[in-house]
């Protein structure tokens, strides 16, 4: 294994643990408003406003031994594979959300997770105030380290210089370092290898499974996925094909 990629590995190592050790009541919180949805059959609405942090809610979809009643919102202005400096203007455009959040038909009484590694963009920061103005419960799954660091009045920010991590009426840190980029070569200014999708992924899939443990306290069965590609899986799956196709706009 050479220097680069050990340290890169051992900082994602690192990274992932401070999320497990320190995020536990906040994953515990977090998880009781999602078995609460689920448990009267409500959709688990899932954001990831802005370039990758797109994936954390691809991420959970149709995914093997995911829950299946969760809604990704990945509307198209922000997908990278629509153009990836597109998304960058689209996601620091202020109104773009509530465009958003309203074709997805989030209304009052729902819960929408957040996900957004940097915290301070546009469409991030009305994400989270329209769940205010709307009355739908909010987690937020962000980090401090750009909010702390880039000024309020940067290009990327919102207006308004808010931070996501004090909107939400729940966070989870996904303690990001400021760049987010960590490897460093030698003759070459600029980092490598970034960490915020493993970060993200990793701490939705915590929040995912604790909110399938708290299921199984209440005696409920949690909807979960079985991969497609087992023997068994088409079958193990039709049930909840047949619930949610209509209602998870890209389930079907």
């Amino acid at each position: 294994m050479s220097k680069t990629s050990k340290f890169y590995l051992e900082t994602i190592i690192s990274m992932l643990r401070e999320i497990e050790e320190n995020e536990q009541q906040s994953i515990d919180e977090a998880a009781t408003i999602l078995a609460k949805a689920v448990a009267e059959d409500k959709l688990i609405n899932v954001i990831g406003p802005g370039g990758h942090s797109n994936l954390a809610a691809e991420e959970v979809l149709w995914r093997a031994g995911g829950l299946a009643p969760v809604n990704p919102i990945l509307d198209p202005g922000t997908l990278l594979f629509f153009g990836a400096k597109r998304s960058n203007y689209i996601e620091r455009t202020p109104g773009y959300a509530k465009a958003v959040l309203d074709s997805y038909g989030v209304v009052k009484g729902d819960v929408l997770v957040i996900v957004n590694a940097y915290g301070i963009n546009a469409m991030t920061i009305e994400c989270a105030l329209e769940c205010k103005e709307r009355g739908v419960t909010s987690i937020g799954i962000t980090s401090t380290s750009f909010a702390n660091a880039v000024p309020k009045d940067a290009p990327a920010r919102h207006p308004s210089g808010q931070n996501l991590h004090e909107l939400v009426d729940i966070f989870i840190n996904s303690h990001l370092p400021l760049g987010d980029a960590v490897v460093e070569i030698e003759g070459l200014s600029q980092k490598m290898a970034a960490t915020s999708t493993y970060c993200n992924a990793f701490a939705i899939n915590l929040l995912m499974v604790r909110t399938a443990e708290k299921l199984v306290q209440q005696g409920i069965r949690p909807p979960v996925w079985t991969s497609a590609n087992l023997p068994d899986g088409d079958r193990l799956n039709k049930e909840y094909e047949e619930k949610y196709f209509p209602r998870v706009k890209h389930l079907r």
